[in-house]
């Protein structure tokens, strides 16, 4: 991707989180100048990977196949891993009209997807066999807004504003926004972008960017070339 499209998408998501009454924190507006700066004192920003988040899946075509994210706030899988402290993640998502977010699966992550306004978010799910593995075959159980909810393979959940499911390591899913661009909400256990996504496909998780303009802001995964 270039980074001059990031920067436009990224200008673009913080318009529609603001008309939708969401307001990042102060970190978000740091310029690559301001984080290099303050890096010692934003370790844990740094070290839990939250910020922007901009990714086509290496695919080259992000109105496609490709989602922004913003990580609000995320735990320390040592915490997970003892049973205590902060074992939660948060994160703003949006899903423009018919843009894939391609099917895949988490080991380790539980998460509630949540659609906090504007159109219908779409979720494909199927179940998994014996190992974790994809199955065409297999539905199983998800809950939406706190309800039991029994799926067959390949269903599609339809989630109106306000709207959740809930997803366990295991439940493959993909999903994209119908009738519109949809801002989502993701409240999930400690999240690592790096090693718990597994996709059915053999793609990247995050983008390839060509550098033909300067950053506006870091992506988290500029953070290691940027701040080290």
């Amino acid at each position: 991707m270039k980074r001059s499209r990031i920067n436009e998408i990224i200008a673009q998501s913080d318009d529609m989180m603001r008309k939708h009454g969401f307001v990042l924190p102060p970190f978000a507006y740091w310029t690559p100048e301001n984080f290099k700066s303050y890096k010692d004192a934003a370790k844990n920003v740094i070290d839990a990977r939250c910020g922007w988040d901009i990714t086509d899946y290496g695919d080259g075509n992000f109105d496609k196949m490709g989602l922004f994210l913003f990580t609000l706030r995320n735990g320390r899988l040592a915490d997970l891993q003892r049973g205590g402290g902060m074992c939660y993640a948060e994160k703003l998502l949006i899903s423009k009209q018919d843009q894939l977010s391609p099917m895949h699966t988490h080991v380790i992550k539980a998460e509630d997807i949540i659609n906090r306004g504007g159109a219908t978010l779409v979720v494909e799910l199927y179940g998994s066999d014996r190992d974790g593995n994809f199955d065409e075959t297999a539905g199983g159980t998800v809950f939406c807004d706190g309800l039991e909810h029994p799926f067959a393979a390949g269903e599609k959940l339809r989630l109106a504003p306000g709207e959740s499911v809930t997803l366990m390591p295991g439940d493959w899913h993909a999903f994209w926004g119908d009738g519109g661009d949809v801002l989502i909400g993701e409240v999930s256990t400690v999240n690592d972008d790096e090693t718990d996504n597994i996709f059915r496909e053999p793609i990247g998780r995050f983008a390839n960017i060509n550098e033909d303009v300067a950053p506006k802001h870091l992506l988290v995964s500029d953070y290691r070339t940027w701040l080290a």
